[in-house]
Order: C-alpha cells, then sequence, then structure tokens
C-alpha cells in the first residue's frame, strides 16, 4: 500500500506544533515530515543533501508550503517543484498567513493547487486541518508519479 506522507514545509516551530496537533486531533495519522526552510524541501523532495539516497519511489501525497522560509522561500519552492517532471504534479497547498494579493496570485501563477491563510484561532486552524485532510487525503485522485 502506498504511504501517504504529508510534507509540511513551515520555519515557525509554534505553527508547525500547531499543524501536528490538529492533524492528529482530526486522527489524520499519516506520517509528517516537517522542512523547516526551503533548502530542506527541496532537498527532500530530490533526494539531494541530508536526504541523498532517500527512496524516491515514495513522494508526498500533499505538501502543505508556508510561504515566508528562510534560506530559499516558498514561491521559489513551488517554481522549482512546477519545473522538475518528478514534481510537477506533487499536489501544493500553499498554507500561509500572508496577506499580501500578491503572493495569492503568484502562488496560483505557479501551480499551486490551492490558497490558504491560517486562521489565527486554534479551533478554525483545526477545522482547516480537517478539511484539507478528508479532501487532499481522502476524497482527491492524484495522479501516478
Amino acid at each position: 500500500m502506498n504511504k501517504k506522507i504529508i510534507l509540511l514545509v513551515e520555519d515557525n516551530p509554534d505553527d508547525e506544533l500547531l499543524a501536528i496537533r490538529a492533524l492528529k486531533k482530526n486522527n489524520i495519522s499519516n506520517e509528517v515530515v516537517v522542512a523547516r526552510d526551503g533548502v530542506e524541501a527541496l532537498d527532500y523532495l530530490f533526494g539531494t543533501g541530508a536526504h541523498a539516497g532517500r527512496d524516491m519511489s515514495v513522494m508526498p501525497q500533499i505538501i502543505l508550503l508556508d510561504l515566508k522560509l528562510p534560506k530559499i522561500d516558498g514561491l521559489e519552492v513551488l517554481r522549482r517543484l512546477r519545473n522538475d517532471e518528478r514534481t510537477k504534479l506533487l499536489p501544493v497547498v500553499v498554507l500561509t498567513s500572508s496577506r499580501e494579493e500578491q503572493d495569492l496570485t503568484e502562488s496560483y501563477s505557479l501551480g499551486a493547487n490551492s490558497y490558504i491563510r491560517k486562521p489565527v484561532n486554534f479551533a478554525q486552524f483545526t477545522e482547516a486541518i480537517r478539511q484539507l485532510g478528508l479532501y487532499w487525503l481522502v476524497l482527491n485522485e492524484s495522479p501516478p508519479i
């Protein structure tokens, strides 16, 4: 059976913890791989750096991508994903606190599948994660990678 991994790309430890707590609260028990900056996310996805030698046949079912990241920002991560045959079809949900319209527009222009602003309230955040999990991990049919 294919493992449905969630790649959480998040540099804020509080938001990382909140996302993992929300997943657990909603009984989403998928393995969560956390990348804390854009370089780490790309290393994981392309099997380079600290992730050299990982099984590249196992790709995330969904990528939850923050935009404001150190080293390489989320928009550049998305750009590189979409420009590579191995990752261009992976579902990417931008999960960000950015309220900038330019971020929204550019995310979709670069091929984001969804754009969600992080709710400040934990109950709302938990509900958003529940709906994300239900849709992307249960209902959505992903292309074969």
